[in-house]
């Protein structure tokens, strides 16, 4: 009864939400089944994709569109006064922020009395920026999670309102963990939201000292570098699905690097050598990587066996040149 009560409290929060990507709609979805009034869902425009380049709605503006909510895209924020206005006599409670892909403009940031609340996946003040879910992955850390923050002027610099951890399997891959995160986030913003409301929650700033960086991923970040250890390789491969992956050259083509297993042979760093029907290709500090699938510019997929028989590997072959 209690928590029927504090559930009809909540409620009539007035929720104004910004986000973009696929990892952003359990957050939005969660809100509007646990009773939000989201007025207003702010998005990025449509963006031109595919052969026939046409418009392309993003996940979150589908997602608005089905439950019936009006959406905005504007092109700008900071000096847009015609959105101003309209954000503005919506007079949200506060602004729930998840991927939107803007920085958010100070006006924007006084706006709402609980302010602007950013799901971010990570465990702040490690992993602020762009791609926190690949580097976590890609750095070799053991857990990751979701925080939620007040947004400030700052990048990810605000304060913490709560946080959720959750470990990172040995096989996990960024595509693994980022629903699981985004599932996470989404029940981490409905606390948060309950206890500011009530009251219960005070924000905690963040220890800049122990800052870390996720940029946005390259092309380049990639490249596999077998000066590297063979387990750094392995966590960059799972780190950075589905984009940019992992790649190398072979014999003056690009050669994908789908699936490896680090081992403990002593190679040269790039050097090849055929090991129970397997390619294995040295790395740093006296590792190795087993390559069990591979895929050759211009050719389809294929397992490591294959790729030796296809393209009859002799020792002593080099791969990144």
């Amino acid at each position: 009864m209690v928590g029927s009560l504090f559930n009809l409290m909540v409620s009539p929060l007035t929720l104004v939400f910004a986000g973009t990507p696929h990892f952003a709609v359990p957050t939005l979805e969660t809100l509007v089944e646990r009773g939000f009034d989201v007025r207003l869902v702010i998005t990025q425009p449509d963006r031109e994709s595919g052969r026939g380049m046409e418009l392309t709605r993003s996940p979150v503006k589908q997602s608005a569109s089905k439950m019936g909510i009006p959406t905005a895209q504007p092109v700008t924020l900071k000096n847009n006064e015609a959105f101003r206005t309209q954000l503005t006599g919506l007079k949200p409670d506060a602004i729930v922020v998840v991927g939107y892909g803007r920085i958010i403009p100070q006006w924007m940031i006084d706006l709402p009395r609980f302010g602007n609340l950013n799901v971010h996946a990570s465990l702040l003040p490690k992993y602020r920026g762009a791609a926190p879910i690949q580097w976590a992955i890609a750095q070799g850390e053991k857990a990751t999670g979701v925080t939620t923050m007040r947004i400030d002027a700052g990048l990810d610099t605000g304060d913490i309102l709560l946080q959720s951890e959750l470990p990172i399997g040995r096989e996990d891959t960024s595509v693994s963990v980022a629903p699981k995160l985004a599932a996470m986030g989404a029940d981490l913003m409905v606390d948060t939201l309950n206890q500011l409301c009530a009251g219960t929650l005070h924000a905690k700033p963040q220890d800049h000292a122990l800052a870390t960086l996720a940029p946005i991923l390259t092309k380049e970040d990639g490249r596999m570098d077998f000066q590297r250890s063979a387990t750094e390789n392995w966590n960059r491969l799972r780190g950075f699905q589905p984009w940019p992956g992992a790649f190398t050259s072979f014999r003056g083509k690009n050669l994908q690097i789908l699936s490896v297993r680090p081992v403990e042979r002593a190679l040269a760093p790039g050097s090849l050598k055929v090991e129970n029907y397997l390619p294995v290709v040295g790395c740093g500090f006296t590792t190795s990587l087993e390559l069990h699938e591979l895929q050759m510019e211009g050719k389809k997929k294929m397992s490591g066996h294959d790729f030796v028989n296809g393209y009859r590997i002799r020792d002593g072959e080099i791969l990144g040149t």
